[in-house]
């Protein structure tokens, strides 16, 4: 009995030290490659690059999930409001809870499983196969070169596939509440106009999305770069890439909105 406490002790000292181990190596690889950014923002065609490996190829992925969220929102929108008499404020619903809180963190969600997945297999691979390593070699900075605009690609795309992914949502609410079930076109577009405001709605959601990019790049690039060197190594790398940063956005959201909306 008094072994197998022993081992427990043991076993859950050494994840609680490893994890500590792990969160200080995240910090530092943070912090260089901050200081090492500035040769990829002078170099434009790089991060034009990253937006479209990281923004324009989660596109569809965006619009498609973005359009049945919307119609899924006015559909349920509508059975509810129509119980109160209320069935014209369908459009204020669906773009409050669309700018607000379903476009940035069904976004980001869909943005970690999609895009940082695909980066924290492109730097493990790197790793693996020893290309950075191969870059140091011939004194090509690999956080400068590779890393910093993948990071910088990802913080800009992030925030534009939110903003996507609401219009998208807003114009399915539009569609079911208007076309199908025959909503007020105008009630719908002018309740909405003067509900949603510019900075307390879609700036804090603008702020979300913005936080949530910058998170999952973070955390999708830290476990390439950490990744062991083996084909097994990057598989649990990519696992651990979407589990964690599904976990940091729902975190990051319940922090961000207790700020923004409740004075916490």
């Amino acid at each position: 009995m008094i072994g197998a406490l022993d081992a427990g002790l043991r076993s859950l000292g050494a994840r609680v030290v490893d994890g500590v181990w792990k969160l200080g190596c995240a910090t530092r690889f943070t912090g260089t490659l901050l200081a090492r950014s500035a040769p990829a923002l002078r170099r434009p065609q790089l991060l034009l690059d990253q937006v479209h490996f990281t923004g324009v190829l989660s596109l569809i992925i965006i619009v498609v999930s973005g359009l049945f969220v919307g119609l899924v929102l006015g559909l349920q929108g509508y059975e509810t409001l129509k119980r109160y008499g209320s069935a014209e404020a369908l459009g204020t619903l669906v773009a409050l809870a669309l700018v607000r809180e379903l476009g940035p963190v069904v976004a980001a969600l869909l943005f970690a499983s999609r895009a940082g997945s695909a980066i924290t297999a492109k730097i493990g691979i790197m790793r693996s196969t020893e290309q950075l390593s191969a870059m140091e070699m011939m004194a090509v900075d690999p956080y400068s070169r590779v890393l910093a605009p993948i990071f910088w690609g990802g913080a800009i795309s992030m925030p534009l596939l939110a903003a996507i992914f609401s219009a998208c949502g807003v114009f399915g609410g539009y569609l079911i509440g208007v076309v199908v079930l025959g909503v007020d076109s105008g009630a719908f577009w002018s309740q909405m106009q003067a509900a949603v405001d510019v900075w307390d709605d879609v700036g804090n959601g603008v702020i979300k999305s913005v936080v949530f990019g910058v998170a999952v790049t973070l955390i999708a690039l830290f476990e390439g770069w950490d990744a062991p060197p083996t084909a097994e190594g990057v598989s649990y790398a990519v696992t651990r890439t979407v589990v964690t940063s599904a976990l940091a956005v729902l975190a990051l959201d319940f922090v961000l909105t207790s700020f923004m909306f409740t004075g916490v």
